[in-house]
């Protein structure tokens, strides 16, 4: 009896070893495939994808598109989300910190030409503080956004709000935003297609 207890005793030990083995050569543990992996259904703002679901403003948000900056190396992306016929942008940026905003595009602001240092919106006085030129990739919807780099003018006002001026190629957009939380917003893995044609 006590000869068998010392065989099983060994023989997990051995099979300990050899599976130690095996992972640090990087090699399948016994009894496992050798397909990929599945992709991770842990959603951040910076790794959100097509057809995932943004919960914000007590709305289903759909990720249909996404636009990734890069100015000289600098990258900050966009997300279009989509509720409906309501179409906003979440922005994502980490220089220092991290930084998310809330984007709403907005049509009762008229700028041609380059866009001034100081531009008044709703009682709020918006003041240059970063322009630059970036280029783009994209994946699924942009909307209008489909020019291969865009010039960019961002504000910022005492109110905590930002304005943002983007020159596509003539086209000219002009965006209001607000800095959330990004506890504030709860992240759902989609299926990875869109949803809004």
């Amino acid at each position: 009896m006590l000869m068998w207890l010392w065989i099983g005793i060994g023989a997990i030990a051995i099979v300990g070893v050899v599976l130690v083995v095996r992972q640090r050569q990087g090699k399948p543990l016994l009894g496992a495939s050798n397909q990929p992996a599945l992709p991770s259904l842990h959603r951040t703002v910076f790794s959100l994808q097509i057809g995932d679901i943004v919960q914000y403003l007590g709305k289903d948000w759909v990720v249909e598109g996404q636009l990734t900056f890069n100015d000289h190396g600098y990258t900050w992306m966009e997300y279009m989300l989509q509720d409906g016929d309501e179409v906003r942008w979440l922005s994502v940026e980490e220089d220092d910190r991290l930084e998310v905003c809330w984007v709403e595009t907005i049509t009762g602001l008229e700028i041609s030409g380059t866009p001034p240092q100081q531009i008044t919106y709703e009682g709020a006085v918006y003041k240059l503080r970063e322009s630059g030129t970036a280029r783009m990739t994209r994946a699924g919807t942009t909307l209008n956004k489909q020019a291969q780099q865009c010039r960019y003018y961002d504000y910022s006002s005492n109110h905590k709000q930002l304005l943002s001026v983007e020159d596509w190629d003539g086209d000219m957009e002009v965006s209001v935003a607000w800095q959330i939380s990004p506890s504030s917003l709860t992240l759902l893995p989609g299926d990875g297609r869109r949803v809004y044609d």
